[in-house]
């Protein structure tokens, strides 16, 4: 094992882990420095509830999108009413009457 007290490779992984999570997810409340230097019972608070936040707006979103594919499956898709071109524009190939 090793000489001195360390933290043990996946314990490091995952404390890295929380950190960055952390930092990330919390869109500039939190620097990497304090987040290093909370308590461990307050960063496992704040990962697991930003964990729960982000769970559920993601069930929500799925909610939404699933609702709003059911919607527009059974509805046409609504096109605009272009004219056909090549019936309006001129061809060139006949010259221009004389007045």
């Amino acid at each position: 094992m090793f000489p001195f007290f360390t933290l043990t490779p996946e314990y490091r992984s995952a404390l890295f882990t929380q950190i960055h999570e952390i930092v990330f997810h919390g869109k500039g409340g939190y620097d990497w420095d304090t987040v290093y230097n909370m308590p461990v019972w307050l960063r496992r608070f704040t990962y697991n509830t930003m964990n729960e936040f982000y769970a559920k707006e993601q069930e929500e979103y799925n909610k939404v999108t699933k609702k709003g594919e059911m919607v527009t499956a059974n509805k046409p898709i609504a096109k605009p009413n272009v004219p056909d071109l090549s019936k309006i524009a001129p061809t060139y190939t006949s010259k221009a009457t004389k007045k």
